[in-house]
This record gives structure tokens, sequence and C-alpha cells, in this order.
């Protein structure tokens, strides 16, 4: 140690290793290198220091990851190590732990000259971001780190820590809505729902969601009493529009957009079958007076139907604005102009029903058995909420889709049809008719919810379509729809089945022999019809569809409602309490995929009722194949009304049968892909039982699968059964 007074300078004299010796004014110089201060942590790491002429001090992070790296296979490890000395060299991290220390001996060496300890290194280190800097590069590939490191053993423990959920890139210009699913509680129906085993299939809910024309579904998750819902969406609030499209939204133009966020939730059970369990329309706007742009809400979604009233369970939802809103707004700004609009919509409705009563009570005027016609004003959706038949029909275009007005109508038949159901007997019919995105979410409704579909598409393609209320065969009440041509062409298409029927009056006051048309469609009265725009009461003397006159514009047969009055209550003329529509999604089915399962598990049905029976199967995959075609064509003729292709498949039958054989074959149409529920279905036809059971010599067997894909993930599956053997009698 050498002596020096304050007025000596400092010396500044290079060591072996490059550091530069500091003094401390008026007191004796303490000389301290950086190899010195890294003995005490090289000596606790087991480590040789790896110092070499010229070259800085290891820091005490990089002498970290070479302890780590002895733990490796020889080879690995000194790979390992070369990565780390190219990596801190690259970002000269020595030179920066040289500062460091120089700064930390400067400020922090004590009057007695006690040397720093490794602590006190790492600390600095820590304070001045060294530390995290190297750990943000030093980053190794997955693959990479189990090709190196020893393969970690299984663990009984499971980590009870909620996920994070990922957040995607957004637009910084645009606004979002992110909005998070953090779990549900009290579903009390699943209260002793038993645990699921693993591989065991178990029932599942799925949380569907429309906002402003985007669409999002959850992951299904086990039905239970306390739902393990994590899912997050991020809501893209506000779109381009014209000469507006590079403006970043406030939050005061977001509180003009009254878009609530429709919520529907599923339940899958083991068969495959939908329910809807309820349908919630969310106001999310609160979350524009959160002061951290964060809320948090309990949403407690109420049944449906006949349960309208009850509570089916509640979930926990985070709501989130991206980017950060630079000005929020108070809460009481919030609730005037949320009860300003429920004001608003609640006068435009009060006025409607005012105007409906004044309607009906002129109708009733007209003839006093129209109190038996089925006019139907207003109906009931899923939560037992009135709305006007108008509003419930808007025009929906497929995109690509759906090609033609046809191919709509095979694509809602296709979608399975069930009566809302009823808590209790006697036959009654239970009122409800769904909003689109229940209707398409449940894939299946009742025929109200298809002919509402239908007229829509059909509105879509630019035709005049009308909704038809009225009873088909046995006095039963049934809706249809209605396309007036601009010839004055009356069609009918039955939404159920795709059917199209062409509507010719009868003349009741022709003379007795004049030829009259026949009626092949199915329907009996009819008491209204109407779209959008239109609704029209029938106030003929007879309201029976085949002597119905469908001249709109002649009021003596038809009782008009005002327009404006409709569109005073019904979109694009007013914000309806009916959502908006939803758009139309692709189908996730993959159609080969699906007809070779179903056809695999027909297999092996029929093989095992065969094998019950006494009976051998040996089946003729050639004969199967040649089975195609008529699938194909049976669908086309569905879609189109056009037949084709019937000649080549029945000249390929005549050359797969041989002489003295023969051949039966029986096609079914289904619209749900559980292959055992459709075997049992056949087996209840007497043709198919013939097929299936056939008894004879050298019997072969056949089954062809062919499914259609639709939008919405609806489908249509085809199946036919065939068999050739040699008659011995």
């Amino acid at each position: 140690m050498v002596a020096r007074n304050k007025h000596a300078g400092r010396e500044r004299r290079e060591n072996a290793t490059g550091a530069a010796p500091l003094s401390s004014a008026g007191r004796g110089v303490t000389t301290v290198t950086a190899r010195h201060a890294l003995r005490p942590l090289e000596r606790r790491l087991g480590v040789e220091p790896c110092l070499r002429p010229g070259a800085s001090a290891l820091s005490p992070l990089m002498l970290a990851y070479y302890s780590a790296a002895m733990s490796l296979l020889p080879e690995k490890a000194s790979e390992l190590k070369q990565l780390i000395h190219q990596q801190l060299v690259k970002m000269d991290v020595h030179g920066r732990i040289r500062e460091v220390l120089a700064e930390t001996i400067r400020e922090e060496l004590a009057p007695e000259h006690q040397q720093l300890s490794t602590e006190d290194l790492i600390k600095a280190l820590r304070q001045r971001g060294i530390i995290d800097d190297v750990m943000k590069e030093l980053k190794f590939d997955g693959n990479e780190k189990e090709r190196t490191s020893a393969p970690k053993p299984s663990t009984n423990f499971v980590d009870r820590e909620p996920p994070v959920l990922k957040k995607t890139n957004i637009d910084p210009t645009r606004r979002y809505l992110y909005l998070q699913v953090l779990g549900g509680k009290a579903f009390l129906e699943h209260l002793q729902e038993p645990e699921p085993l693993p591989g065991q299939i178990c029932s599942t809910f799925t949380l569907f969601l429309h906002f402003r024309n985007q669409r999002f579904r959850s992951k299904p998750v086990a039905c239970a009493c306390d739902p393990d819902f994590h899912d997050g969406f991020l809501l893209e609030v506000h779109k381009d529009s014209l000469g507006d499209g590079s403006k970043m939204v406030d939050a005061t133009t977001m509180l003009s957009i009254c878009d609530p966020v429709h919520m529907v939730l599923i339940k899958t059970d083991t068969f495959g079958e939908t329910t809807l369990v309820a349908s919630y329309f969310l106001e999310w706007r609160s979350v524009l007076a959160a002061e951290n742009g964060i809320t948090n809400v309990a949403v407690e979604l109420l049944g449906v139907g006949t349960e309208s009233k009850v509570s089916a369970g509640v979930l926990n939802i985070r709501l989130e604005m991206y980017p950060q809103l630079d000005k929020t707004l108070s809460p009481e700004v919030i609730h005037t102009q949320l009860a300003l609009e429920r004001q608003k919509t609640a006068e435009k409705e009060r006025l409607f029903l005012v105007y409906a009563k004044q309607w009906w009570r002129e109708y009733l005027q007209i003839r006093p058995t129209h109190n038996t016609r089925l006019v139907k004003i207003f109906a009931q959706d899923e939560n037992g909420v009135n709305h006007p038949v108008c509003s419930y029909i808007r025009p929906l275009r497929a995109g690509r889709l759906l090609d033609t007005p046809r191919q709509a109508a095979r694509f809602v038949s296709v979608l399975g049809y069930e009566r809302a159901p009823v808590i209790g007997g006697g036959g009654s019919k239970q009122e409800q008719w769904c909003t689109l995105l229940a209707f398409l979410c449940r894939n299946k409704g009742d025929c109200e919810d298809h002919a509402n579909l239908l007229c829509s598409l059909l509105l879509g393609f630019g035709l005049e379509a009308f909704v038809c209320v009225g009873t088909k065969g046995k006095g039963l009440p049934h809706t249809w729809v209605m396309t007036l041509g601009t010839d004055g062409t009356v069609t009918f298409w039955e939404s159920l089945t795709g059917h199209r029927y062409i509507h010719r009056p009868i003349k009741p006051d022709d003379p007795p022999l004049a030829e009259q048309p026949k009626p092949l469609y199915p329907y009996r009265t009819i008491g209204c019809i109407f779209n959008h725009q239109k609704f029209f009461g029938n106030c003929q003397p007879s309201d029976a569809v085949e002597v119905c006159v469908f001249d709109l514009h002649d009021e003596s047969k038809w009782k008009p409602m005002s327009g404006e009055a409709i569109k005073s209550v019904c979109p694009p003329g007013s914000t309806s309490s009916v959502p908006s529509f939803p758009p139309l999604c692709d189908s996730t089915i993959d159609a080969a995929v699906a007809s070779n399962e179903i056809e695999l598990q027909l297999r092996l049905l029929v093989s095992e009722h065969r094998k019950d029976l006494g009976l051998s199967t040996v089946w003729d995959d050639h004969l199967s194949y040649l089975l195609s075609p008529a699938l194909a064509a049976y669908e086309l003729e569905r879609a189109t009304s056009i037949s084709a292709g019937n000649e080549e498949f029945q000249d390929a039958v005549r050359r797969a049968v041989p002489d003295g054989h023969t051949f039966k074959g029986f096609p079914i149409h289904f619209v749900y892909r559980n292959a055992r529920r459709a075997f049992a279905t056949c087996l209840r036809s007497p043709f198919c039982e013939e097929i299936i059971c056939c008894r004879g010599d050298q019997v072969r067997l056949a089954v062809r699968v062919r499914v259609f894909a639709y939008p919405e993930s609806a489908c249509a599956v085809w199946i036919m059964f065939a068999c050739k053997y040699r008659s011995v009698l």
C-alpha cells in the first residue's frame, strides 16, 4: 500500500488483467482488481477462474452459467460455454462490469479499506440492470433444451394456479375490448355432476359471443357446478368507416355505440346433442369509467323459455380497453346515457304497441271470424321478451359460403328441428322464437327459427320473401316462406325440408267441370305474412291456402301495417331490442374424415348385429365404393332439384352383380353424425333391416357414407346399405 497526500493526483497503472486501480483522495491507495473481487464467488461456486491474459474478469452471472453447464454432458458443456462466452462478448458485458466495479469501489469502499464482498458486486450489477440484460439476451430454443438436458421426471402434483391468458398482437391505431371469462359459479343443475375421469367423455359447456359482426367461441369445458372457464376474446370496438379510418375512437364516441356483447351458453351432452342453457346481452360500456381501463363484473345467466326467470349460473368476466383510454368518463354520464337509450327504446315500443292494438281492432271489424286466424304480431324470444315479428327478419348475406337461394334452402333444412321443450304434458307448444345466434349455436330449432333464417337469406339474395304463419295438416300451427316473382309467380319454400311448391290458387267461382290445379303443398290455412319491412293480415273470405290470392296491393285481400310504424321498431330504421344478425361461419367439419369415421362405426355395428343373429359378415369394398355416385346424386337433387348421374350408377351396379345374383340397396338421410343413433333408426325400417339381416348364398354386404358439410358446421349425412346374394329359393 502506498501513501499519497490529497494533492498527489491519481495514479493510473494497468495491472495484469487490464483493470485500472483507483485511489481514494487523501488516503492510502487500495488496489482492487476484478480478479480479486471475484475470487470469493469462484470459491463458492467451485469453478476455476477462466481468465486469459488481456481479458477482463468473468461476471458472476457467467460463472453461474458455467456452474450449470458442469452438470451437462462433457461435449454439451463445452458447447454451452462457448455460446455463453460469444454472447457476453457481443454484449460487451466485460466492459460494463469494469465500469460497475470502479463505480462501486469509489462509492462504497469503507474507511477500513475492507474488500467488497461478492454479494455487494452482484447487488450492484443487478441494480444497474446488467444481469437483466444478459438474461434477456441468453435465450435457448425449447427443442435445443430438450436435446441437451436430462429428461424431466413426471410428477403427481397438479398446478393449481389459474392459467395466464395469452394476448394477441393488436393494431395500436384501433380500439379493442378484451373480454376475459375467468370461471363460472353456481351452476346448481350440475351440483351432483361427478368429476370426469381422464379420457372419459363428459358433457361440456361452450360459450359463444357476437359483437359488431364478430363471432367467437370458447374452448369446451366439463359441465360442473363451478365450470372452469378461462378464455379471452379480443373484440374490435371501432371499425374503419368513410373518412374515419385513421382516427382513434375516444371514450365519448364509444359511449354512443349501443351494441351489446351477445353471449350464448350451449351444453353438449355425451351423445353430441346440444341444449341452449342461457342467452345474455352484456352491457360493456361500464369499462369506460374504469380508472385503469379494467373492470370486473359478475354476470348472472338466466335460463331460457319456461326457465327464463330462474338463474342458470354466474360468469366472472373482466373487461379491459386496449389501448388504455387517455380520459375516462364518470359513472354518472354512462348511467345517464344507458337510461336515455332504454327510455327511447321503450317509448318506441310503446307507441308501436298502441298502433298494433288499433290495427288489430280494425282487422277484427272486417269479419268476426278473423279472431280465429293465426295473425302473429309479437313473438317471445328465448328470454321470454316480446318483440315485433318483423324484427326477427333482416336481409342476410352469406358471402361465399352459399351460392344460390336453393342452396340456402338446403342449408337451412339440414339444421336440426326441435320444438321448444315444455315442462309437463298436455301437448301444448312453448312459445319461443330464438335469436339467430342462439339458433345457429344450438344448430337446431323450431319451424319459426328455420323460416326466419331462410327468409333472411332469400332477402339477401335479392328475392321478395315473406314468412307465412298458418297451419298445416291436422290444423297444427306452422310457418314457412313465400317468394313473389316479378311475373306474379308465388313459390312456397318449406324451410324444414328445402322443398319448393308453386302456388296456383283454386277459383271457386269457376264451373264445376272446369279443371282446377291440385295443391301439392301440405299447408291448409294462412293468417298473415311479413318480412323486415312489411306486415299483411289475410282478410280474404277464406283463409284456406288453396283459394288464397297473393295480390298484396289489394287491401281488400291483405290488410297492411304502416311501413313507418314497422320501421320505427325494426332495423335499419331504428335500433331494435333484437340484436343485430351475426355473420355465418364456415364449417369446421372435415367431410372426408367424418364420412370414414361413420362408415367404420356402421360396419362394426352391422357385424355385431349379424353375429348376434348367428350370421357371418363379408364386406364387398368395391360395391361399397360404387354407391358413392348415388349418394352424391341424392344430395345434388336436394340442393338443386336436378337429378343427374342415375344412369351411370345403375350401369355400374349391373356390372358388379353377377348373373343369378340379387342386389338390394337402401339410402337414408340424417342431419346428425351419431352412427349408433343412425343405425338404430335404420333398423326400424323393414327394407333396411332386410338388407342388414340378409340370408342367402354368397352374401356380400356394402355400406357407404357421404357427409356434405354446410356453413355453421351443419351437415347432410347420406347412408346407403346394400347387399348382393345368390337366391337359393
